[in-house]
């Protein structure tokens, strides 16, 4: 196990941890969570021993294996596959031992190593490797493509892969989803479900540590708490905690404010000195609790547009591309006022392009894109952090916007994106992806948009500032269309689900869940084509493509008749840990009104405790039920 003891570090001068305990045992799959600066990232290097603590102890054990993501990817010649495979590197020192003994023509030590390389499955390396890029979104073409051509996100996915392939006794993941999409998020999950050994994981999407985590550690004020359970179970024990502390310190300083009134008012009289005397023995002896102080939230809203028109944009029959290559066609699209539309579909399938068409950033190959008098975009996309200027400050950009602006209004707007003090006077360049996503943000925020175009508007912030943009976006009164990774970020803002896919756009009828489902479905069936390709360079006989499409679908079908009754039970198990999610939610809210502690509603609360231990139960059992069913659907969607 890994075990901290009075564990303080610090890293460039900032304290991040002092006297910080934790433990974490074999298997546990830990999220490791706390605002960004608090010291995640620092205690991974920590683990990785590349790191030493400053004070206390921690211990991981000597013969773990380790393993975690690297974070740059030199432009190699070597292939997609390749690249992965050298990522296990029990198997790399094996097989240039293998050359060695061949070079020397030692048939002992040739038989030796092959029966090494046999035992931990060294001869089926390739298929694993294959499976992991397939599941990371890699076709099946781009295995054999060199790692120098793919794009930065793209390696990353690399690095995933080859981290994965690795067989470790502990897996360090930071933020391995800020590169995937939806598809490959489903698919990582499913991995790490299955992973054998210990998981610590950083993270800011709240279903995918929900997901995959079975502990949390939370870092603030430089202390870690652990804590049982997934990210929702987490929040929900912090906030009760919370309100406990909180009410023992009321407790205390009303107990502190009666003693100190005794004592002022008899300490000088003589009968009553006694007395006196003793209330101020009390008062020193009575603990002195700190008063219990959340951090600062970020809060800040859109807003009201100048103008409201109707409609804001109208796409009829677009076509749109670059140059000769043709991405999507036939596209109808009407924005409206109060328009929440969610774009689903995979990797390269045209979201980014239907955004920059929405945004008048491409001109389309064909069609009509209409425009109202009086519309304002607001676009958030990753390129357009990179339109900073590096040398100004958060202060010299907003006042570009409205020069007519107070410094201390603007000083108390970027305060409310997390930029205090004189940070609002620093040079943006030296600033983090974070840092620099809330910048960008703020500066969309303040140009009173009526049309929102969110692409991957949540990659780099933490899970407050993306609370805050979720509260912000929820009484935005214009249109929005979002292209996002984040489920949770989905489900609080957007109303209707697009589906961008075989170079169409349409209405996407289901929920996130329904489109796992066809997520998975197409990823059958694509490897069915594969195999189907596979046997065809092979020579073998395959029937017509329109006959074996029309058997592929009907295999779906089947598939998904037979998976019904598993699903009908995740789902139903799914809805009660909804219902009682929102009990335990509602009695948290009653439980934390102070009053409700005093003598006379002793009755109330003891009722309202039996009801708390009723619906977590539930919640237990149906967590239980969810998490059965779930393993068996696993298992049934991986048959052939």
């Amino acid at each position: 196990m890994i075990q901290a003891d009075g564990l303080a570090l610090m890293r460039g001068g900032k304290q991040l941890l002092q006297n910080s305990d934790f433990t974490i045992f074999p298997g546990h799959r830990v999220g490791l969570v706390g605002a960004n600066g608090s010291g995640k990232s620092s205690l991974f290097a920590l683990l990785r021993g590349e790191l030493k603590e400053d004070a206390g102890t921690i211990q991981v054990p000597a013969g773990w294996q380790i393993a975690s993501v690297a974070q740059e990817t030199p432009a190699l010649d070597t292939s997609a596959l390749n690249y992965v495979i050298s990522g296990d590197q029990e198997y790399t020192a094996l097989t240039q031992s293998l050359a060695d003994a061949e070079q020397a023509n030692d048939g002992q030590a040739i038989a030796r190593i092959h029966g090494q390389i046999d035992a931990i499955g060294g001869y089926q390396i390739e298929a694993r490797a294959a499976s992991l890029l397939s599941g990371l979104g890699f076709s099946q073409a781009q295995l054999s493509q060199p790692v120098s051509a793919f794009s930065g996100g793209w390696r990353m996915r690399l690095n995933l892969a080859q981290a994965l392939i690795a067989r470790s006794d502990l897996l360090l993941l930071d933020e391995p989803t800020n590169h995937l999409d939806l598809d490959a998020i489903y698919w990582l999950e499913n991995w790490l479900l299955r992973y054998p050994g210990t998981l610590v994981l950083i993270s800011h999407d709240r279903d995918f540590l929900d997901a995959v985590v079975t502990h949390t550690i939370h870092i603030e004020r430089q202390q870690t708490q652990c804590y049982s359970g997934n990210y929702t179970s987490f929040q929900r024990q912090r906030s009760e905690k919370l309100a406990q502390q909180r009410q023992t310190y009321e407790k205390e300083q009303a107990q502190r404010a009666h003693l100190q009134k005794f004592v002022d008012r008899f300490k000088a009289q003589a009968t009553k000195a006694k007395q006196a005397q003793s209330r101020v023995k009390a008062l020193e002896k009575l603990t002195a609790s700190a008063p219990i102080e959340d951090a600062a939230p970020f809060v800040f809203e859109f807003r009201e547009p100048g103008k409201l028109p109707n409609p804001l944009m109208e796409m009829e029959k677009l076509r749109a591309g670059y140059g000769d290559t043709t991405i999507l066609e036939n596209i109808h699209l009407n924005l409206v006022p109060g328009s929440r539309i969610g774009l689903l579909g995979h990797n390269g399938a045209g979201k980014s392009t239907l955004m920059k068409l929405l945004a008048g950033e491409l001109k389309p190959l064909a069609g009509e894109r209409r425009v109202s008098a009086g519309l304002e975009i607001g676009y958030f996309a990753q390129h357009q952090l990179e339109t900073l200027h590096p040398e100004e400050s958060p202060m010299t950009h907003i006042q570009r916007l409205d020069p007519q602006a107070t410094e201390q209004s603007l000083r108390d707007y970027l305060g409310s994106f997390g930029f205090h003090g004189d940070v609002v006077y620093d040079p943006t360049g030296p600033f983090s992806g974070g840092e620099k996503a809330r910048l960008v943000l703020a500066l969309v925020v303040y140009q009173r948009p009526n049309l929102l175009l969110l692409d991957e508007p949540t990659n780099h912030l933490d899970l407050d500032i993306r609370e805050a943009l979720m509260r912000a976006l929820q009484s935005f009164t214009g249109a929005m269309v979002i292209v996002s990774h984040d489920r949770h970020f989905l489900r609080a803002t957007v109303d209707d689900f697009y589906l961008v896919a075989n170079q169409s756009v349409q209405a996407f009828d289901g929920s996130l869940e329904d489109y796992q489902r066809w997520v998975e479905d197409e990823r059958a069936q694509q490897k069915a084509v594969d195999k189907e390709a596979q046997l065809t360079s092979n020579g073998g006989k395959t029937e017509s493509t329109k006959a074996n499409k029309k058997e592929q679908r009907q295999a779906a079908a089947d598939k998904r008749k037979q998976l019904k009754p598993v699903t009908d039970k995740v789902k139903a198990a799914e809805k009660r840990i909804q219902q009682a999610e929102q009990a335990l939610a509602q009695l948290h809210d009653k439980l934390s009104d102070s009053e409700l502690y005093e003598a006379a509603r002793k009755d109330e609360l003891t009722r309202l405790l039996q009801e708390q231990a009723q619906y977590q139960t539930q919640l237990d059992e149906a967590e239980a039920i969810w998490l059965e069913q779930s393993e068996i659907l696993q298992a049934l969607q991986s048959e052939d």
